[in-house]
């Protein structure tokens, strides 16, 4: 667990990261040579990986997913989720106004203010009826924003799918999460715990495709990437990015015929 700093260290930690971020610029691909999409060097370590937590989600983390996606009822699911996302607003206003959104980061606000009080705590998402949608942002964005590459694509132990400027992201947030940083250790262990599965369960239904693939690390590798795209540009990627992606997904076919 990431444990919770104060004053300086917290500072010094969010420095730490932004400079590694900057760091990354010699890192990533060169658009002209390897598309930041399919930049995989790391790829048998993180094949290794990927096997690795394949084998835990098989064995633990799916089987309990699934466990609570079936017995929970749904409106308990429903407050539990937004519960969790209620708690990420802190993160989204801050990245909002690291990236110049400053009507983004002035809804976000609102949101987390009307469903801390009139939606009791996040359980119920007020907000919603008052037009006020969750717009997620993160540090990892917000280095996109910045013009940061993304670097080597990146498999973490537990974590799943990331690449180098994204897993700064993810330290770089830890600093200013509600739930990380929250005093009590054994409510925050076990939110922590319940928040895995709660967001698990929330992928069941990619299970299939995942295992029909004919290369689910590349699956897995091509979605988390290609939807990181499509969220750093607010859902409205350049144009030449859907082309390419067109263009894999044709050559990927290719392969798939094949292998048959």
């Amino acid at each position: 667990m990431i444990r919770h700093e104060t004053g300086h260290g917290s500072v010094r930690s969010v420095l730490t990261a932004i400079v590694l971020a900057f760091g990354l610029l010699g890192c990533a691909a060169n658009p002209e040579q390897v598309p930041e999409e399919t930049y995989d060097p790391l790829e048998p370590m993180n094949r290794g990986i990927y096997a690795v937590n394949n084998t835990l989600d098989r064995f633990i983390l799916r089987p309990v997913a699934k466990g609570y996606d079936t017995v929970i009822p749904r409106w308990i699911k429903f407050a539990v989720t937004n519960f969790f996302y209620n708690l990420e607003q802190p993160i989204y206003v801050a990245n909002h106004l690291l990236q110049g959104k400053f009507l983004g980061a002035a809804r976000q606000t609102g949101r987390f203010v009307i469903n801390s009080t009139l939606g009791l705590a996040g359980v119920i998402d007020a907000a919603k009826d008052a037009n006020l949608p969750r717009e997620a942002e993160d540090f990892g964005q917000t280095l996109a924003v910045w013009g940061i590459g993304g670097g080597p694509y990146l498999m973490l132990p537990v974590l799943g799918p990331s690449n180098f400027r994204d897993g700064i992201g993810k330290l770089a947030d830890a600093q200013i999460d509600p739930l990380i940083n929250y005093h009590d250790r054994s409510r925050r262990d076990k939110a922590i715990i319940l928040k895995i599965i709660e967001r698990r369960a929330a992928l069941l239904p990619l299970d299939k495709a995942i295992k029909e693939a004919a290369d689910p690390y590349i699956f897995v590798r091509e979605a988390y990437l290609q939807n990181r795209r499509y969220n750093i540009y607010d859902g409205d990627p350049p144009e030449e990015s859907l082309d390419d992606f067109e263009a894999e997904f044709e050559a990927f076919e290719d392969e798939d015929m094949d292998l048959d």
